[in-house]
């Protein structure tokens, strides 16, 4: 699997994957929607501290980890959609706790009250991605079409990360927090019906599965590759920290479009070390721009650009680095490497750099310029050393 991306099988696009893919999208777009209102509600409405604001942002992070080693030995003894359902019911009700919070205007909440919430919204955010992309998935199509069949799949998700939040912000202009957090629960809904309406192959359950393992959850020799992502996410995670209106997330979007032609017509034949280096330097780019013009259009393109050409080529290099049976193991090794940076560095923005944009965005261009140089220097080689596709 040298070539730059995977073929297009038009049959891959049949009524089962646009469903899983539809749910992924929405299941998504319910958590991102929080991104850029559930700070303003934590500090205007509930009176927290940027620094505890942004404690409770990041502990979504931790909570992404909860059901990581349990997993294989969950889809194994319990039907793998059944598991993905349940664990999107519990995003609902994380959820619900929130609107249920909100609802009681008379009182300030405490703070452990909102860090488990945003710890349990954490662990079943993680579950319900973890089988959905790794396992259900690729369960509906063929084996030949199931680098495609992530690759595309991850798309919709991304799709969120501009969707989601434009969504949340709409929303919270026409109606407040309240509706914002109504309208998160009733995208996860959509989703627990896009995957109820996908009928699943019965799998025999394995024998010998431990119930902590590795399995379906970390991919220890793609540590490296961890790393890396780790930090492009995080430089995300701090410009997303930053007060934006809806048009950067709908410029975003744009960006994110732009990045699915420059795959198949700029990238097509190109190196294999071009994309993530070049999309790096685009990062760059718009961070400069942020400093020099904050107002500007550009800088969200750029963005957009940027992390749709990085984050579905790390997606496949952890492909091409799995070895047998181990394919979505390395999705989720994936998934939460960009989901622990995205969510650490939203917690970072308001932890330490709240109402300091100039040193956010110059430590962003610090930690960017790490991760091209630690991309050219080590991580491509060593990458090229040790894959197995």
């Amino acid at each position: 699997m040298n070539t730059q991306n995977p073929p297009v099988h038009v049959k891959l696009w049949h009524r089962s994957f646009w469903l899983l893919a539809i749910s992924s999208l929405l299941l998504t777009m319910s958590v991102y929607a929080l991104i850029p209102v559930l700070p303003q509600w934590l500090m205007l409405t509930e009176n927290f501290t940027p620094q505890e604001t942004g404690l409770l942002m990041g502990a979504f992070t931790l909570g992404l980890y909860f059901f990581g080693a349990p997993c294989s030995w969950l889809v194994q003894h319990y039907r793998r959609n059944v598991v993905c359902m349940w664990a999107i019911v519990a995003v609902v009700l994380a959820l619900g706790w929130l609107w249920y919070v909100d609802s009681q205007h008379s009182e300030f909440v405490e703070r452990d009250v909102i860090l488990l919430e945003r710890l349990a919204l954490g662990a079943a955010f993680g579950l319900a991605q973890m089988v959905l992309s790794s396992t259900l998935i690729i369960d509906t199509c063929e084996s030949f079409q199931r680098t495609e069949a992530n690759h595309s799949a991850s798309w919709f998700a991304r799709f969120a990360l501009s969707l989601g939040p434009l969504a949340g912000i709409v929303i919270y202009m026409l109606a407040g927090f309240h509706a914002v957090v109504l309208a998160t629960m009733g995208m996860a809904v959509a989703s627990l019906l896009c995957i109820k309406m996908v009928t699943f192959p019965f799998r025999s359950p394995e024998e010998g599965i431990h119930v902590v393992s590795l399995d379906r959850f970390f991919l220890p020799h793609g540590f490296v590759l961890y790393v890396n992502l780790l930090l492009v996410g995080i430089v995300v995670g701090l410009l997303l920290s930053m007060p934006h209106e809806s048009v950067f997330y709908g410029l975003m979007m744009g960006g994110f479009l732009l990045a699915l032609l420059a795959q198949r017509f700029v990238f097509r034949d190109a190196e294999l070390k071009s994309e993530v280096v070049s999309g790096l330097i685009l990062m760059l780019a718009a961070l400069l721009i942020l400093l020099a013009e904050p107002a500007s259009p550009v800088p969200p393109v750029l963005v957009g650009l940027s992390v749709g050409i990085i984050a579905s080529r790390f997606q496949l290099f952890f492909v091409k680095l799995s070895r047998h049976c181990q394919r979505g193991t390395s999705q989720n090794t994936y998934f939460l490497g960009w989901e622990t940076g995205l969510s650490g560095g939203i917690g970072l923005g308001y932890a330490l750099f709240f109402g300091q944009p100039t040193t956010l965005l110059y430590t962003a261009l610090a930690l960017t310029a790490v991760a091209l140089l630690m991309y050219h220097l080590f991580t491509h080689a060593w990458f090229v050393r040790n894959k197995n596709r």
